[in-house]
This record gives C-alpha cells, sequence and structure tokens, in this order.
C-alpha cells in the first residue's frame, strides 16, 4: 500500500484495518467496535448531548440560522433554510501531537 500523504483521507474501513492490526483484532470484531463508537456519537449528537474524549477533542451540533443567498451560477436570490450540522473542536493534546 502507497504511503499515505498530507491532505489523504482515511477511510472507515482502513480505520478498521488499523485498528484490527495495532490491537491485533479480527476485522470483525474492529467492524463491530468502529461502528458501535461512530453510532454511539451520532445518537448522541441526535440528542443534542455534546461528546467530549479527553485528550483528543469534542463533537457538537451548531445551528444556523436562515438567510438569503444568491446562486453564484445564475445569480438569483435563493433562501437558505436554516440547519444544524456536527462541529468537532480537536483538543489540547492532539494538536500538541499534531504539531510535535
Amino acid at each position: 500500500m502507497p504511503s499515505k500523504h498530507l491532505g489523504d483521507a482515511m477511510n472507515k474501513s482502513e480505520l478498521i484495518k488499523a485498528l484490527a492490526e495495532k490491537k491485533k483484532l479480527h476485522i470483525e470484531e474492529s467492524t463491530k467496535i468502529v461502528t458501535a463508537f461512530v453510532d454511539a456519537v451520532k445518537e448522541a449528537l441526535v440528542r443534542g448531548d455534546r461528546v467530549e474524549i479527553r485528550g483528543f477533542g469534542s463533537f457538537k451540533i451548531k445551528a444556523y440560522s436562515g438567510y438569503t443567498g444568491r446562486n453564484p451560477k445564475t445569480g438569483a436570490v435563493v433562501k437558505v433554510q436554516p440547519k444544524k450540522l456536527p462541529f468537532f473542536r480537536p483538543g489540547k493534546e492532539l494538536k500538541e501531537y499534531i504539531n510535535g
């Protein structure tokens, strides 16, 4: 497998494989762990909870108001509906790790 470069993305199956290799797990076990983690984070966010993983970061939902915008192709005025989006804030330890 070619080495990863800055800007490359690790997908879910690569994360599952990396976990299985690092912790000497079967792929099926690793799949269940990663899936359970992702599902638990999604369910907490839908409930409006904040998910904090010490040393890594926190996830929360940010609510954005609707606004009037413009279609960049046509210039037509469009109404953008209010929405909620997930937001991740890295923790201090993760920032320090990434920056050496």
